[in-house]
């Protein structure tokens, strides 16, 4: 059973709180409650919680399964059969499939949303899974005890992916000249994943012109990877854009302090210059 958190505790450990110890799916719904306040996050917590118990029962009944193959299919047998996840194609674009609370909700999702819930209940008992540095489109791989691992499609019904399968999906998503290639298969960082999640809230909201729910969501995003000189940088110029001068002067600040040789530093200092002329 996990432990209810309040949306401040859970982001307030994120800064300074190391990689391994964050609770994907809480960390999420937290990320969620935070976008949207004021809806039931205890119940979703509790719905979390029965996901888990409902997995650790099947895990019990089959003899605690060593094969990564027989995992998945217990992942698939909690999330797809029993509780009814899949990936949204109809509304893919919905705002919501990557809003973990509405999810939950909906039992619809994004690749990387409906990844986040594989993960967190694969976690829950002991199995090591990990997100994979796949372009496009989130997957996940699952180890076994017996050495071998199967990488499993989310948004698919949890559906296990062969090689051929792979180098299909990487064709389509990069063109036809793309082959599979050993970063394909390096595992993501938790962060990572999050940061994932929040970039597909921000660019629904830039595609429908929504410059202020782009902005939180940067600043939701800068919870999770503070040191993101690039966040900075669109934080101070979605500011700029909203005319909030004081709020881009502060993020852009920021920018120029993180960001390494061989960004636009120059350019930016430029415009942190003309802002700071341009003020009262």
């Amino acid at each position: 059973m996990t432990q209810h958190r309040e949306t401040g505790w859970v982001l307030d450990q994120l800064a300074d709180g190391e990689d391994a110890e964050i609770d994907l799916a809480l960390t999420a719904l937290a990320l969620a409650d935070a976008a949207r306040p004021g809806r039931d996050l205890k119940a979703a917590q509790a719905h979390l919680d029965l996901l888990y118990a409902t997995l650790k029962e099947r895990v019990a009944t089959a003899g605690a399964p060593e094969p990564a193959q027989e995992r998945g299919a217990l992942l698939r047998a909690v999330l797809v059969e029993t509780f009814g996840y899949h990936g949204d194609a109809e509304t893919y674009e919905d705002p919501d499939n990557a809003d973990l609370i509405r999810v939950m909700e909906r039992r619809r999702g994004l690749p990387v949303s409906l990844g986040i819930l594989y993960l967190a209940l694969a976690r829950s008992v002991g199995w090591t899974a990990e997100g994979l540095n796949f372009p496009g489109h989130f997957i996940i791989r699952v180890d076994g005890e017996d050495g071998e691992r199967v990488i499993l499609d989310p948004f698919h019904d949890g559906a296990e992916l062969s090689v051929a399968d792979l180098r299909g999906l990487v064709k389509a998503i990069e063109g036809p000249e793309a082959e599979l290639t050993p970063a394909i298969y390096a595992a993501v960082s938790n962060r990572e994943v999050l940061i994932r999640l929040q970039a597909n809230i921000k660019l629904r909201a830039l595609q429908a012109g929504d410059y202020q729910t782009a902005l939180a969501t940067v600043e939701r995003m800068l919870l999770v990877t503070p040191e993101d000189h690039w966040l900075w940088r669109e934080s101070g110029l979605m500011h700029m854009r909203l005319g909030d001068l004081d709020g881009a002067l502060a993020a852009l600040d920021v920018y120029l302090t993180l960001a390494p040789d061989g960004t636009d530093r120059d350019r930016i200092a430029k415009v942190v210059q003309e802002l700071g002329q341009g003020r009262p």
